[in-house]
């Protein structure tokens, strides 16, 4: 399962990338808009939004490169490690991993 999480704290990527990794699942992490982010997202399963570290623009821009391949999004308002644990247990336990 690939797995895009825009938002977020620049110093918890490595983090997040590590949780996503025990769920068995390939993770890209974008903390900051770039000038390509629509070409980078790529085609994810899961598109995680932490709605309180990320800017309007990069939501509408990752929306709706996820729209455009049917990827799940998820909204969490913390960006925390706990947060992102819970929301892949509730991902991994409704599909297969």
């Amino acid at each position: 399962m690939s797995v895009v999480i825009v938002g977020g704290h620049d110093r918890m990527v490595c983090q997040y990338k590590k949780i996503c990794k025990g769920y068995k699942c390939k993770a890209k992490v974008f903390t900051q808009m770039s000038a390509n982010l629509s070409e980078q997202i790529g085609t994810p399963d899961l598109l995680i939004l932490f709605t309180n570290t990320v800017s309007h623009k990069m939501v509408r821009c990752a929306v709706a490169e996820a729209e455009k391949c049917n990827a799940d999004i998820v909204r969490c308002h913390t960006s925390s490690k706990s947060a992102l644990t819970e929301i892949l247990e509730n991902v991994c336990a409704s599909s297969v991993c």
